[in-house]
């Protein structure tokens, strides 16, 4: 069952772009982009550093 995520949605809410989403949890511009597109699924402590930057709960950027 294929996961989808709603970063790139919360993120233009922020607005913030790719690089300043990395920055904000210690991450690449290039793993912000693989995590929207669906290519990389962030680990436990990622997906936790991205809710909390988004202001949202973990379950708030994914669904199936």
């Amino acid at each position: 069952m294929p996961l989808y995520n709603r970063l790139k949605e919360h993120r233009a809410r922020l607005g913030v772009n790719q690089q300043q989403m990395g920055a904000l949890v210690g991450t690449s511009r290039q793993t912000i982009s693989q995590i929207e597109r669906g290519d990389y699924s962030p680990s436990v402590a990622l997906a936790l550093k991205l809710a909390r930057a988004c202001g949202v709960r973990v379950l708030s950027l994914i669904h199936i």
